[in-house]
């Protein structure tokens, strides 16, 4: 299923792929509009955050219904569904699990009804690392069964559905102070929305206003594409509640802004705005970044589609390089369910990228990406350029070396698989087969999001987790069914050998980070 933006330049091996967005969340509050076509339209904007499933809740003010599928945002949803999702307000959530859980049953948003009657239905963008410790807390309080799931937004939603003495409101202020890590989450009752941001405020998440109405979204694009003016963001540590007597601000925790970097690299839209600082702008002044650090003479800069493009323009625009094309995309092709041979599997890449011969033949190439995860991606194009008549490939990426993995809703590999764990860049130049290799530096990239260094998360570049993972390192993937993951690594000679040999794969335990909405089981 290809990504809504047709940014995906990591997912060229169905098996191996590379960082993948965790899930957009939208909703909205409009008396009087098509509540369910508006966040349809929303979620449409958010798809490239996730595309393996959908969902929308919509109240009429009686009763709050659920309709959610596994696919794209136009395959789950069509104009008869949506006629029929009527109401005043609705929330809706695109998603990206990890490997295993693309069930109906992990299909977002949650829905959990209360003993006073109450129906809550909630969409979640982020990842807790303190869900252990609530799954002990929901045992140990007797609230009944999860269905069987084993992710974090089914928790949180009978967490918030535990408190029948309270409104959902009063709810969640005893509820959102307890949970640990990042989350942006939009949530509902029969009559109210709800917007929350975790004190860190990781993960985006943005209000806007309808001539008729209000609009939060996981970002700006999906509040433009409904006709919503942006308002300003949901802050860290701040909840929303918004009704027929207008929009309630509550403080739930102190705010301690460490937004996430990566998101600036490739996650959000190009025409996102992040903390004030437009994306695109902010990723063509990386690769300006780029050519000061890593100057090369060569003819062509191309950028590996659609990623790459932005700092690819800014490459040749500080360097004086000629920018160009030289990879085509085939924008319809996507993930695929149907695992080739090992030889289709070394020939896959050109089903979605193949080289423009005639302007890569006889020059000096760079050629500029986002981010090295596991190699394979580079290391293919580096072959197919050169097999394509390049003299010379350089690579240029527009973030530092991914190192360690995300724990706050971004699916990266394992960080046994992660290629600059065990290499340095020598190492991994030679892996990939590049003439020469540059990273921009931490200071550049963080220079070019305008952002005070203290104000952003930098984990998966240096390690410094701004949120306290728990003690012993039990998080991850498997961590409601008993095993716990630790926090490890190959060897750099383990590391030597994976690259070496092509198959990035290293003998230690892997460690897996779940996305915001996670993996449950069926019950």
């Amino acid at each position: 299923m290809p990504r809504g933006d047709g940014r995906l330049s990591h997912d060229l091996d169905p098996q191996r792929p590379g960082p993948q967005d965790a899930c957009g969340v939208f909703g909205v509050w409009a008396p009087g509009e098509e509540v369910a076509n508006l966040t349809y339209f929303g979620l449409y904007a958010l798809q490239h955050r996730g595309q393996e499933a959908a969902g929308i809740a919509v109240s009429d003010g009686s009763s709050v219904v659920v309709y959610k599928d596994l696919g794209l945002v136009a395959q789950v949803f069509d104009e008869p569904t949506l006629a029929s999702l009527r109401g005043h307000l609705a929330i809706g959530h695109t998603r990206y699990s990890t490997t295993g859980g693309s069930t109906w049953e992990n299909a977002q948003p949650t829905i959990r009804s209360t003993s006073a009657g109450t129906t809550i239905a909630l969409a979640h963008n982020g990842n807790l690392v303190n869900t252990a410790e609530l799954q002990r807390e929901i045992a140990e309080r007797g609230l009944g069964s999860s269905d069987g799931s084993t992710n974090d937004t089914s928790l949180v939603t009978m967490l918030l559905a535990s408190h029948p003495d309270l409104s959902v409101e009063a709810a969640a202020l005893e509820v959102l102070p307890t949970l640990r890590g990042a989350f942006s989450f939009v949530f509902m009752d029969e009559s109210t929305l709800y917007a929350a941001r975790d004190p860190h405020g990781v993960r985006p998440l943005v209000l806007g206003r309808l001539e008729r109405g209000w609009v939060v979204a996981s970002e700006t694009a999906a509040l433009d594409i409904v006709g919503a003016s942006v308002v300003r963001e949901v802050e860290p540590g701040e909840l929303l509640a918004i009704d027929v007597e207008g929009l309630r601000s509550t403080r739930f925790a102190a705010p301690e802004p460490k937004g996430c970097l990566f998101e600036y690299v490739y996650i959000a839209r190009p025409d996102a705005t992040l903390a004030g600082r437009n994306v695109h702008a902010t990723r063509v002044q990386i690769g300006r970044q780029l050519a000061k650090e890593h100057p090369v003479e060569a003819d062509l800069v191309i950028p590996v589609p659609e990623s790459g493009t932005p700092a690819a323009i800014g490459y040749a625009e500080a360097s004086g390089i000629t920018y160009g094309a030289g990879l085509m995309k085939n924008p319809y092709v996507g993930r695929t369910f149907i695992q080739p041979s090992q030889t289709l599997r070394q020939l896959g890449i050109r089903l979605k990228l193949n080289p423009l011969r005639e302007n890569v033949r006889g020059k000096r190439i760079v050629v500029v990406d986002d981010s090295i995860v596991r190699g394979n991606t580079q290391r293919a194009i580096v072959r197919m350029l050169r097999e394509a008549g390049a003299l010379e490939v350089h690579v240029r990426i527009s973030s530092p070396p991914v190192t360690w993995p995300c724990f706050y809703g971004i699916d990266f590999a394992t960080r046994a698989e992660l290629l600059a764990n065990g290499l340095d860049n020598e190492g991994i130049r030679r892996s990939i087969g590049a003439d020469t290799l540059g990273y921009v530096s931490l200071s550049g990239l963080i220079a070019a999001t305008e952002q005070p260094k203290t104000r952003l998360c930098r984990a998966c570049f240096d390690g410094e987790y701004p949120i306290g993972l728990p003690a012993g390192n039990l998080i991850g993937k498997h961590v409601l069914e008993g095993v716990g993951r630790r926090v490890t690594g190959p060897t750099p000679e383990a590391a030597a050998r994976a690259a070496s040999d092509g198959t990035d794969q290293v003998g230690v335990p892997p460690l897996v980070a779940t996305p915001g909405g996670a993996t449950a089981h069926r019950p």
